[in-house]
Order: structure tokens, then C-alpha cells, then sequence
């Protein structure tokens, strides 16, 4: 049996913490000579293309830690009609993924102040952001670097609900 017995919401919590004891974990990981990778978004309608550079980030570091932004971060930065999954099943199916280590979840509109206190060794955004994203500074500073991956043409999540509205 690969999973043990018990409820999905049990299972998934392995995976989900608060930033600050994600903080600890991670340095104790750091201990053992772990490199962690980080990556930020909303992960709203998971889709391939969040999978992609899912999979591209887990091959940056030994641990990949993914951070969401909540609902009222989305609602702030995007729309007041997004998002279109809340958080807690969006930090759910995130942490059903095999590829990601550990998910956490952070209020604000950018993810700068999470990332100081992660101290991430790489930090994967898309190439769409470039090497001068909001995140380099912190980053750099903090002794990481930048990974950036190619988006897929066709999959982002606002070309999906386009085609939806479309239908």
C-alpha cells in the first residue's frame, strides 16, 4: 500500500504549513544539506501548465516548497471575482502532488516577505517575469538565484477562462 489509511484532509496536512514552521522545517532540512526551491502563485483552475513548472521547480533543489496566495491577495491583485478555487482546496490539491514537498500560503500581493524569511537557495518563476521579477532583489540577497521556465503557450489560466466564456 502506498499511502497510508486515513482521510485525504488528514494526508494532505503533512504537506501544509504556516510559514513560520515551514521556517524551521526547512533549516532543519538545511542541516542535513537540503537545498530548497521555491515557487509562488495562485495555482487557481490547476491546469498542465501549472504542472509543467511544477515539475521544472522540483528539479531545481532537493525540496520544493510552493506558495499560494490567499483568496483575498488574488481578489486584490487580479480580480474581485477570482479566485475561482479558495485556498484550503487549492493548498489541497497543490499538496497531492508527488512533486511538491511542502505547501504554504501567504496574505500579501507578492511574495518578497515570505521569501526573506524562506530564504529560498532557488527561487522558479515563469520567463514571462524576466531575471528582473519583483522577487530578484530578495532573493539574491538572501544568497539565492532566479530559475525561470518557458510558459506553455495556450495554458495560463486566464486563456482558460476565456475559452470557457467562450463556449
Amino acid at each position: 500500500m502506498r499511502y497510508p489509511q486515513q482521510s485525504w484532509k488528514a494526508f494532505s496536512t503533512t504537506k501544509i504549513f504556516p510559514s513560520q514552521s515551514l521556517m524551521t522545517i526547512l533549516n532543519n532540512q538545511r542541516s542535513l544539506g537540503k537545498t530548497v526551491a521555491t515557487l509562488n502563485g495562485s495555482f487557481d483552475l490547476l491546469h498542465a501548465g501549472h504542472l509543467h513548472i511544477l515539475y521544472e521547480a522540483s528539479k531545481t533543489a532537493d525540496i520544493l516548497v510552493v506558495a499560494l496566495n490567499t483568496d483575498a491577495s488574488i481578489q486584490r491583485y487580479k480580480s474581485t471575482s477570482r479566485p475561482i478555487i479558495p485556498l484550503q482546496e487549492r493548498l489541497e490539491m497543490v499538496a497531492a502532488l508527488g512533486i511538491v514537498d511542502y505547501v504554504t500560503w501567504f496574505e500579501e500581493d507578492d511574495p518578497r516577505n515570505l521569501l526573506h524569511l524562506l530564504r529560498p537557495d532557488v527561487h522558479v518563476n515563469g520567463a514571462e517575469y524576466g531575471h528582473n521579477c519583483i522577487e530578484a532583489d530578495i532573493v539574491r540577497e538572501c544568497g539565492g538565484r532566479l530559475h525561470l521556465v518557458d510558459r506553455i503557450p495556450g495554458l495560463a489560466t486566464s486563456q482558460i477562462l476565456s475559452t470557457i466564456r467562450n463556449l
